[in-house]
């Protein structure tokens, strides 16, 4: 059965070159290295968030190993041009900061509870209010959905 609240189709980003790339990096603070380029640009033409595994096999034909890449992501997170978040199977997920409205601000997503892959969700705005004298939680709140994707459906 079909929610009504389906998420509209989106139109991948287009990549962004490597001197988009790299001016970005100097714009942050940081080097522009050829393993940091490779991480940003596999992450700039991602749709949806990726795991440092699907990275690091992604660059694998490159040359790139795993430890580098892992290291570029927690430098490219702690410049704040990358969000990480965990989804709940304790795989980290990472997603650029910028690149379309959805990435703009935080957003909810969804993990499909057949097949595991995990959608953005940009339209979907999500309030969540305490109640009367409950402590407002330190940090950014992650919102995540579970459900059926619309290949499992």
């Amino acid at each position: 059965m079909k929610s009504a609240a389906q998420p509209r189709k989106r139109k991948p980003p287009e990549r962004d070159t490597v001197a988009q790339l790299r001016t970005e990096l100097r714009g942050a603070g940081l080097r522009s290295t050829g393993p940091r380029v490779a991480v940003l640009g596999s992450l700039s033409a991602a749709t949806t968030p990726r795991s440092h595994g699907d990275i690091a096999e992604a660059l694998a034909p490159l040359g790139y190993d795993r430890a580098t890449i892992y290291r570029n992501l927690m430098d490219l997170t702690q410049a704040g041009l990358v969000r990480r978040a965990d989804l709940g199977d304790h795989v980290w997920r990472f997603e650029l900061r910028r690149g379309g409205a959805e990435h703009t601000q935080e957003h909810p997503h969804l993990v499909c509870t057949d097949c595991g892959d995990v959608s953005c969700l940009p339209e979907v705005e999500v309030k969540i209010v305490a109640r009367p004298g409950a402590r407002r939680p330190a940090g950014a709140l992650e919102v995540q959905l579970k459900g059926l994707c619309e290949k499992c459906e």
